[in-house]
């Protein structure tokens, strides 16, 4: 994993981007050259025209990261790949069709466009073709050794499992627990030199994983293999860098107090994030009014009732505030006034609002919302203060979530499927965690281009 900008990012997806990025601004080059020569055209040298190559290959990787292009399916299956290549690259197509009429001077003929696109698409399938295994396979992954056997060495044995992961377990070490979980570890009395047994496993970390670390910290073993130039890593920051999220069963609160995060130096970001919110919610808002209004119509012909809905949610630092949405439920939905979890099939959302939900509109006038200050477009979801009491009594950590502010996308919104229990709940706040940890600008442009994946892929939403 590389940490850029403070968010952790896999070598594998680094190292594809980069090769996508060339193969782009090639594919760019050849279109230009091939059609030049077709009418007769002297080609100029190549720096004469960097401008264009550069706006087509940045447009179209950024319609990559949009879509999911990198993330893990892409590199186990070439179906996948190639389906999120199809619609990355349409949506750059549009993207670029948009800057060419804005900006004439970056703007490649139409016949280039069409050329240039053409052998980005035999490029980057071929790419994926040939490397897509070898990159997703064990080749590019890190070899880490274990310290531990017991219930917090299993959770990584359990990970490790998974498709997509960037480790590989080359042992696990039996530390002396009473009552192993992971089966076949080796035994710590049975290797006579710590630190030369896991560079023979060349392994590039090891990962802290005991149960009971009182007394039990072996000082001179991590000593030695951190001076052999061996990583060591506690079992909470390896799960937070490896998973995107903080694990709520193995972070205690001295870890989250210790560890590097939640940065104090964030005014200047904030004045570019409040920035961003005031310009964005106001072009959004004058962009989809119509849909808005047309939806509104729909809803009143639907079913009785106001389209329109205001709902008390809690905000940066448990405050509470309005948000206003499009009505997607029945008018009796809570006729008790008691909040009750979404459900999936839930038969209180009618036919208008089931379309709606799952392609977002009806979070629409929440940016009326974030132009007033009250939410971001970013940030952990506002939750009712009727959940809030409940999971704040359930979930550790929670009320550490209401300490940014929260948003219409976010982190947890793109990695997890829509929450309806305390169990969702937990996991969608170890991915709010992770985001108040490690928020930066570039996690926020991160998931705002991710957010057009759940649309358009709306997987979960009720």
């Amino acid at each position: 994993m590389i940490r850029l900008f403070k968010h952790y990012v896999p070598h594998v997806v680094l190292m594809l981007g980069l090769v996508d990025l060339v193969l782009l601004i090639t594919s760019a080059e050849i279109g230009w050259v091939v059609r030049a020569r077709q009418i007769g055209m002297t080609v100029a040298p190549i720096q004469t025209r960097i401008a264009q190559l550069i706006t087509f290959a940045i447009a179209l990787q950024v319609s990559l990261v949009a879509v999911g292009a990198y993330g893990v399916a892409s590199f186990l299956s070439l179906r996948f790949a190639a389906a999120r290549l199809a619609v990355a690259l349409s949506i750059g197509v549009m993207v670029l069709s948009l800057i060419f009429f804005l900006v004439p001077p970056l703007a490649l003929w139409r016949s280039n466009l069409l050329y240039s696109t053409v052998i980005a698409t035999v490029l980057l399938v071929s790419v994926r073709a040939l490397l897509g295994k070898t990159l997703g396979g064990e080749t590019f992954k890190r070899r880490i050794v274990v310290l531990g056997a017991g219930v917090r060495a299993s959770r990584i044995q359990a990970l490790s499992e998974q498709p997509g992961v960037n480790f590989v377990v080359a042992e696990f070490v039996l530390m002396g627990e009473a009552e192993p979980v992971v089966q076949g570890a080796v035994p710590r009395g049975a290797i006579p030199n710590l630190a030369a047994y896991i560079v023979d496993q060349n392994a590039s970390e090891v990962v802290l994983a005991l149960d009971e670390r009182r007394n039990a910290l072996p000082m001179k073993d991590l000593l030695r293999v951190r001076t052999t130039g061996v990583q060591v890593s506690e079992i909470s920051s390896f799960l937070e860098r490896e998973t995107g999220r903080i694990d709520l069963k193995s972070v205690n609160p001295s870890w989250l107090i210790f560890s590097d995060g939640f940065a104090s130096s964030r005014m200047l970001s904030s004045v570019f994030k409040r920035a961003f919110d005031i310009i964005a919610s106001g072009l959004l808002l004058a962009l989809t009014l119509p849909i808005i209004l047309v939806t509104a119509i729909a809803i009143k012909l639907e079913s009785k009732g106001p389209a329109f809905y205001r709902q008390r949610r809690v905000g940066l630092y448990s405050e509470g505030f309005d948000i206003l949405k499009l009505r997607s439920m029945r008018q009796d939905a809570e006729v008790s006034g008691k909040a009750v979890w979404a459900a999936e099939d839930d038969p209180r959302i009618t036919r208008i609002g089931r379309f709606i939900r799952k392609v977002r509109i009806d979070e629409l006038p929440q940016t009326w919302t974030v132009l007033k200050g009250e939410m971001s477009f970013v940030g952990p979801r506002p939750e009712r203060p009727q959940f809030v009491e409940q999971l704040e009594e359930h979930l550790p950590f929670y009320a550490e979530r209401h300490m940014v502010k929260p948003g219409i996308t976010g982190w947890a919104q793109i990695n997890y499927p829509y929450g309806a229990s305390i169990e969702d709940a937990r996991h969608k706040l170890e991915y709010d965690l992770y985001y108040a940890k490690n928020y930066s600008p570039f996690l926020d442009l991160l998931i705002l281009l991710q957010t057009l994946r759940v649309v358009l892929w709306p997987t979960g939403a009720r």
